[in-house]
């Protein structure tokens, strides 16, 4: 290569292989300051040192060593934050009046001490607000009631055991709590404000959330629970259960303290001691009820916790380290937390199992009965035991003779059936035609309007869900093989109406409450009838109108007679070819069954208590805050 002169201009290849940059001495960062002179070094080594040494405070780099350039000053608050992180306050040492630093776990938070920047501290909370973290939606672990919010790092605020106090308002904390739509048909009392024996943060939360009168289940589970009595409750689903125990539960917790939970705790930090716990069957469920429970525990110092399968572990656990009063848990991963020695069940005061009938069809009773009989859990009677479900069969209730004590029975309306706000159809529809008669039926649907379609295999879901996509329909799908981040944010964007079709197995979908789902349509027919309930019970929720669609072929006559007799209790109109096909069934089968009792309709969903001999029978008629009158059963004998 030559200049404009024609000279050669010079070339300098530069080296092949660059040496690293310089490494700092151990022990030596920018963001630390130096160690003090001599620190380490005997002292008849120190006159023998060269005076880089000397200046280095005692520390002799190796002879390659090329001096390490500090970075930048950060500023107070944050080299704070990085020195001493990990202590109270932000720091190891009080960090005065400066911000609270970057601690990650305890006193200072993922920003600063400001009172908007709430979170959970576990042990320590700021002068002027309990707390700390980096979540400002969560609440402090020992909140103080008399500071003005959720907020910093450390000082000398030590664990209350009084809970009956109303904590101050979080305005950014309600608008995420109860800006959506209300879940569960409002709360007879005959209406809440009549009922004067709420806590004033159930008062508060009740009035947040918009609730005005009860569903039947809350009318009568409410004050069975404020009264202390065990309870079994079969109710049809979208009745409002949820709120029918966690409402009184909760405002019993409030009323009478942690007891000696908290005492627990400061013995042993490692592990947490819940004073209630709430079983459920899926990851859906028990995420939806630790959400109504959060709504409940607002503006208190009851800190809710929820541990499900299926997601970390590891995050999980660091929730619960911050403090859990009130644990939502599926069986499985509640059995994994035990045997980790992070939960106790020996100052449980309250147990919950929710849609136990499921639970049970799932394979969780052994974990079920592991958790209730082992040895530290109360035994019934020094425990509180409420059991709720949409269906009760025999299995269930003979689980509760075993769990509850002297109880009350509780059914509302006809057991086992459907709403009357749903409006049921079923058509004649060959396996092959289907996909073309679903099509028909989401073309003709509302574009806004949320329907939920249910398969009986996950694979069946995937194959549909791709079907309808490249149909152009909006849609998603949900089943037991998805990740949690995958079905919590199919169920998202179901419930906004990004995607409003969902196609589901029935184990995802069960115990969802999506109040505006207007049509669910059973693509495949369950195998029985109690399945069939719970499904269309996902529509006409809330007092909305819903609509149930059902598929039938020749591969659903084992459900026919069932089928019918349910449509004619619910006054639901019965096709011909139905009642011909339900009749060529029965008397197909009546040979078989010798005439003998039908199965739907003798309770089978659980219509009945079967409870033997005479302490602790009974069927619910009424209930009052001061005590339970209860009716003994003339026919308790012909129930075995």
């Amino acid at each position: 290569m030559r200049n404009a002169t024609g000279q050669p201009i010079p070339f300098h290849m530069p080296p092949l292989h660059q040496p690293p940059p310089p490494m700092p001495p151990q022990g030596f960062s920018g963001r630390h300051p130096p160690p003090p002179p001599h620190m380490g070094i005997p002292p008849p080594m120190v006159a023998s040192m060269p005076a880089s040494a000397h200046a280095n405070g005692g520390y002799m780099p190796p002879p390659n060593f090329m001096p390490h350039q500090p970075p930048p000053p950060l500023p107070h608050a944050g080299m704070n934050g990085i020195a001493n992180g990990s202590g109270t306050g932000g720091g190891r040492q009080p960090l005065q009046q400066q911000l609270g630093g970057n601690g990650r776990w305890k006193g200072g938070g993922m920003f600063d001490s400001s009172p908007n920047a709430g979170g959970p501290s576990r042990f320590t909370a700021a002068s002027s607000a309990a707390g700390g973290g980096g979540r400002q939606q969560l609440m402090s672990r020992f909140q103080a009631a008399s500071t003005p919010a959720a907020g910093s790092g450390a000082s000398n605020f030590q664990p209350s055991d009084d809970w009956s106090q109303l904590l101050s308002r979080n305005e950014r904390m309600e608008r995420e709590l109860f800006s959506g739509t209300t879940t569960g048909i409002n709360l007879m009392m005959k209406s809440f404000a009549s009922m004067t024996d709420f806590h004033p943060v159930i008062g508060n939360a009740v009035k947040l959330i918009g609730y005005q009168k009860p569903t039947p289940v809350q009318k009568w589970a409410i004050p069975t629970t404020l009264a202390k009595r065990d309870l079994m409750a079969c109710a049809q689903t979208g009745s409002g259960k949820t709120a029918a125990f966690l409402v009184p539960i909760l405002n019993l917790m409030y009323t009478e303290g942690p007891g000696h939970s908290q005492a627990a705790v400061r013995a042993n930090r490692r592990k947490q001691f819940p004073v209630a716990l709430v079983l459920a069957p899926t990851r859906e469920l028990a995420s939806q009820i630790y959400d109504e429970a959060r709504k409940f525990s607002y503006r208190s110092q009851v800190r809710c916790c929820v541990v499900y399968g299926g997601a970390d572990i590891g995050s999980q656990v660091r929730e619960l380290d911050r403090g859990c009063h009130l644990l939502v848990a599926t069986p499985g991963r509640l059995v994994d937390v035990m045997e980790r020695g992070r939960i106790g069940l020996d100052h449980c005061r309250f147990l919950v199992l929710d849609e136990a009938d499921r639970m049970l069809d799932m394979g969780f009773e052994p974990q079920i009965r592991r958790i209730v009989e082992q040895d530290t859990m109360p035994q019934k009677g020094q425990r509180q035991t409420l059991m709720f479900s949409a269906t009760f069969p025999k299995e269930i209730q003979h689980l509760a003779r075993d769990f509850l004590q002297d109880y009350i029975f509780l059914a509302v309306g006809r057991v086992g059936s459907t709403s009357q706000n749903i409006t049921q159809e079923i058509m004649w529809v060959e396996e092959a035609d289907k996909r073309a008669c679903l099509e028909e039926l989401l073309q003709n649907r509302a574009p806004d309007a949320l329907v939920l379609v249910f398969v009986e295999t996950k694979r069946g879901a995937d194959q549909l869900e791709g079907v309808l996509y490249q149909q152009g329909f909006p849609v998603a799908s949900i089943h037991g093989d998805r990740s949690q981040a995958d079905r919590e944010m199919a169920l998202r964007n179901f419930r906004t109406g990004q995607t409003p079709i969902l196609v589901a197995t029935a184990v995802a979908a069960r115990g969802l409450d999506i109040p505006n789902v207007v049509q669910v349509i059973n693509y495949d027919l369950p195998s029985d009838i109690e399945e069939y309930v719970h499904r269309i019970g996902r529509t006409g929720r809330v007092g909305n109108l819903g609509r149930a669609t059902s598929f039938f072929n020749d591969k659903n006559r084992n459900i026919v007679k069932d089928l019918r007799e349910l449509l004619v209790e619910s006054n639901q109109p019965v096709p011909d070819w139905l009642a011909r096909v339900a009749s060529e069934a029965q008397r197909s089968m009546q040979g078989r069954r010798g005439g003998g009792a039908r199965r739907y309709g003798q309770g089978a969903f659980g219509g009945r208590d079967y409870r033997q001999g005479g302490g602790g029978s009974g069927v619910f008629t009424s209930a009052t805050a001061a005590g339970i009158p209860r009716q003994q059963r003339h026919n308790s004998s012909s129930s075995s």
